[in-house]
């Protein structure tokens, strides 16, 4: 199983760059998913399972409980809950919750040599990137994770496995 950090990369493969923010993030609420539980799971748990640090982790979870994608309790037994359904969060939610929503930079066009087919290239990667992001749901991601097979390209089967899911998640 490859970890971000444990990949090697060859210097030849395209890197999304996601946000050390939006990485961690993402990284917490897989945790609360995989381990769904009604009951809170207090910040030093989720930095334990996810060997993030805590202090940061802090931060960014009341970014994320703003955004509505986590409720928090207060006192003894305390900690974070997802606040809906691991099928109705997406990466996009994640992402947007501590780093704004993925915008697609359009500035005015300077007329300069190629500029504008550019802008139109930008403009597309923005969209792809967005609506792949979109497409992938904490479930999804905890039925790969759960499969073991975090590295398999997303197929049309997808849809296949969300019952599967749906049980895994409940159980």
């Amino acid at each position: 199983m490859h970890h971000a950090r444990g990949h090697e990369a060859s210097g030849s493969e395209p890197r999304m760059k996601v946000s050390t923010r939006g990485d961690y993030a993402a990284r917490a609420l897989l945790s609360l998913a995989l381990h769904g539980s009604d009951q809170p799971t207090s910040v030093k748990e989720i930095a334990e399972r996810t060997g993030l640090p805590q202090p940061y982790l802090e931060q960014i979870l009341l970014a994320v409980k703003g955004a509505g994608l986590v409720r928090s309790k207060r006192g003894v037994g305390g900690g974070y809950v997802l606040a809906r359904p691991p099928e109705e969060i997406t990466l996009a939610d994640i992402l947007a919750a501590v780093d704004g929503p993925l915008t697609t930079l359009l500035g005015e066009h300077d007329h300069c040599e190629g500029h504008c087919v550019l802008q139109e290239v930008w403009v597309g990667v923005s969209d792809e990137t967005r609506q792949i992001l979109e497409r992938f749901t904490l479930a999804e991601l905890v039925a790969r994770t759960r499969v073991g097979h975090p590295d398999v390209p997303a197929t049309d089967g997808a849809d296949d496995r969300d019952d599967q899911v749906a049980e895994a998640v409940e159980s």
